[in-house]
C-alpha cells in the first residue's frame, strides 16, 4: 500500500508538512473527525509532542478551534464549491479544505494565497497530484467569489439562516428562537462564537485583586477585572498563564467567573464541614477552602480517581489544607456525619461553555439533555440525606437548558418538601439572578452560561 493510501493515523507523522501548524492542524481534524474524542484533549496532547514556537501553537490552536466553532458554515460553503459530494471525500482532503478557508474568512492577516498553497502541499504530500489539483481548484474558485456567497434565506428559514451563518446545530436554534425571540437568540449564538478569554480567580489567602494587577500590568499582559465576581481577572492578551508566578505559587486559579459565583452563592464559612461530590477539577472546592480560611473541613468527592491527583495538586498550589479528597459516585457516598454544605456541581451537557469547547455543540443533542437530568436529579435525591437540619445543598450546571436546570430542581422539591429555595439575590449581585436562581448567559454577562440553585434543609 503507498503512502498516499494509508489511513491517516498510519500515514508517516514525521513528514515535514506534518510538523508545521496547519498540518498538524489537519491532522487533529481528521482525528477529531473519526474519534469520539474532545477536541481540547486532542489540542493539548499534541501541542505537548510538538515542537511549535509560540506563534505556530497559537496559530494551530486558532485553525482547529475556528474549524470546529464554524463548522457547519464552512462546510456549507466547501458542499456549494466542490464538484461532487463534499462530506464524503477523503479525510485529510476535506480538513485542508476547511482550513484554508476558515483562515480565509475569518484570518484577515494571512494572505489567502499562503493558506491556500499550504493546503495545496499538505494534500499532494500524502494524496497526491490529482487531489492536490481538486483542492486548488475549489480553493481559487471561493477566493474569486468570495464576496458573492450565499447562505440560506432568513425570510424562508429562519432556523437553517442562522444555523448555517452561527453554525449551531438546528435543533439548538430552535429551541434558542422559542425561548429567548430571534433578537436574544442571534446573540447568544453570536456569543458562542466568540473566542474566550481567560479567567483567572484572584486566592485572597495569598494575595490581592490589585496586587495581580499590578504584576499583570509590569508584564504588560492585558486585562479586566470581572464585574460581576470582582475577585475574577479577565486575560485578554495571553492564552496560557501556566507557567507564570501568579499561577505557580498558587495566587490566582483558572476558573471561570460563572464557576466562582456558584461558590458565593453557596457562602461556605470557616468551621464548616462541606461535602463536594462531583468536584474534580477541584475549583469550587479549593476557593471553598479559601473562604472558610483553611478552618473546617472540606470532603472532595470524584467518581474518577485518576482524578483525585488534581484536586490535591490545586488545593496544595492555593495553600488550602483542609481538603481530603475521596474516590466514589456521588449517588452512593454515605459519610458518617451529616454536612453544613453539600455541592453538587452536577454533570451536565455543557451547553452553556460553547466558547472554550467549540465541540461540545456538535456532539450533543436533545436526548442527551433528557438523560443528564434524569442523573442531575438521582444526585440531587441522594444529597440531601446528607445535609444536615438548616444546613444547605447547592446545586449547579455549565449549562443553560431548562430541563437541566430549574426543572430539575422544581422536580426536586416536589419530592423534597423539607427543602426550600433561598434566592439567589440574597448572595449575588441582581444581574446574575433571575426567578430566584443564579443564571448566567455568555450573551449578557460575558462569562460561561451556567446555573446555580441553593436550597436550604429546614430545621
Amino acid at each position: 500500500m503507498t503512502p498516499e493510501n494509508l489511513p491517516l493515523s498510519q500515514q508517516p507523522s514525521t513528514a515535514p508538512i506534518f510538523e508545521t501548524a496547519r498540518g498538524i492542524a489537519v491532522k487533529l481534524l481528521s482525528r477529531y473527525e473519526s474519534s469520539d474524542s474532545y477536541i481540547d484533549k486532542l489540542l493539548d496532547g499534541e501541542l505537548r509532542r510538538a515542537e511549535l514556537s509560540p506563534a505556530d501553537r497559537a496559530l494551530c490552536t486558532e485553525l482547529v478551534n475556528g474549524c470546529v466553532r464554524w463548522l457547519s458554515r464552512i462546510d456549507w460553503v466547501l458542499t456549494g464549491f466542490y464538484h461532487g459530494e463534499f462530506t464524503k471525500c477523503l479525510p485529510l482532503v476535506k480538513n485542508s479544505l476547511r482550513i484554508a478557508l476558515y483562515q480565509m474568512l475569518f484570518l484577515s492577516k494571512i494572505p489567502a494565497p499562503a493558506a491556500i498553497n499550504e493546503s495545496v502541499e499538505i494534500v499532494k504530500v500524502f494524496k497526491g497530484e490529482r487531489h492536490a489539483g481538486i483542492v486548488n481548484g475549489v480553493l481559487r474558485n471561493v477566493l474569486r467569489n468570495l464576496t458573492n456567497i450565499r447562505y440560506p434565506a432568513r425570510e424562508e428559514n429562519e432556523v437553517l439562516y442562522l444555523s448555517i451563518v452561527y453554525a449551531h446545530p438546528q435543533w439548538m436554534v430552535r429551541r434558542y428562537l422559542e425561548r429567548m425571540g430571534s433578537e436574544a437568540a442571534e446573540a447568544l449564538l453570536n456569543a458562542n462564537n466568540q473566542r474566550p478569554m481567560l479567567t483567572m480567580r484572584v486566592n485572597l489567602l495569598k494575595t490581592s485583586v490589585q496586587a495581580v494587577r499590578d504584576a499583570l500590568t509590569a508584564q504588560e499582559i492585558k486585562h479586566e477585572v470581572g464585574t460581576m465576581h470582582t475577585s475574577s481577572v479577565l486575560i485578554t492578551s495571553l492564552r496560557d498563564i501556566r507557567n507564570t508566578p501568579l499561577f505557580e505559587e498558587g495566587q490566582v486559579s483558572i476558573q471561570d467567573a460563572s464557576g466562582s459565583l456558584v461558590v458565593q452563592l453557596a457562602d461556605p464559612k470557616p468551621g464548616m464541614l462541606v461535602y463536594d461530590l462531583c468536584s474534580a477539577p477541584g475549583g469550587k472546592s479549593v476557593y471553598c477552602g479559601e473562604l472558610m480560611q483553611n478552618k473546617g473541613r472540606i470532603v472532595a468527592l470524584d467518581k474518577y480517581e485518576s482524578k483525585l491527583r488534581l484536586i490535591n495538586d490545586n488545593a496544595a498550589r492555593a495553600g488550602v489544607t483542609i481538603i481530603e479528597t475521596a474516590h466514589g459516585d456521588a449517588r452512593e457516598f454515605k459519610p458518617k456525619e451529616l454536612a453544613d454544605l453539600v455541592l453538587v456541581d452536577a454533570p451536565c451537557s455543557g451547553l452553556g461553555t460553547l466558547q472554550k469547547k467549540p465541540d461540545i455543540k456538535w456532539r450533543r443533542d436533545l436526548d442527551d439533555v433528557r438523560t443528564m437530568s434524569k442523573i442531575q436529579f438521582d444526585m440531587l435525591d441522594h444529597a440531601a440525606a446528607l445535609v444536615k437540619p438548616g444546613g444547605t445543598l447547592v446545586y449547579s450546571t455549565c449549562t443553560i437548558e431548562p430541563e437541566e436546570n430549574m426543572g430539575t430542581v422544581e422536580r426536586f422539591q416536589a419530592s423534597h418538601p423539607e427543602f426550600e429555595l433561598e434566592p439567589a439575590d440574597m448572595y449575588l449581585q441582581g444581574p446574575v439572578c433571575k426567578d430566584g436562581y443564579l443564571q448566567t448567559f455568555p450573551h449578557i454577562h460575558k462569562m460561561d452560561g451556567a446555573f446555580g440553585a441553593r436550597l436550604r434543609k429546614k430545621s
